[in-house]
């Protein structure tokens, strides 16, 4: 079983910055893609920012510059650093992967994270 859980949301300031974190556990072979998502509310979900295997990034053009995603292979985590932050970042971020369980699995499977709420106010 595969679980990943976001951890890092909150209340900030326009003009802030936030740090989320994401953690991977469970049977874990390996790990292809790590992404971060983002649903504000009434609205679908957006793509935020992915990497890959050999650190290979991938952003929204509309947050080019203010987010940055990183990620830690030995400690199967992603981050997303977020600056310079602005009202309509409010939103749930969730976290997603594409994990392969076992070296027998043959594919790799899409993951994702409860989500946690950042909220952007004065």
């Amino acid at each position: 079983q595969v679980q990943l859980v976001e951890s890092g949301g909150g209340l900030v300031q326009p003009g802030g910055s936030l740090r989320l974190s994401c953690s991977v556990s469970g049977t874990i072979f390996s790990i292809y893609a790590m992404a971060w998502y983002r649903q504000a509310p009434g609205k679908q979900r957006d793509f935020v920012a992915r990497i890959v295997s050999g650190n290979r990034t991938t952003y929204a053009d509309s947050l080019k510059g203010r987010f940055t995603i990183s990620r830690d292979n030995a400690q199967n985590m992603v981050y997303l650093q977020m600056n310079s932050l602005k009202p309509e970042d409010t939103a749930v971020y969730y976290c997603y992967a594409t994990i392969q369980e076992t070296a027998d699995s043959g594919s790799y499977r899409p993951y994702w994270g409860q989500g946690t709420q950042l909220t952007v106010s004065s």
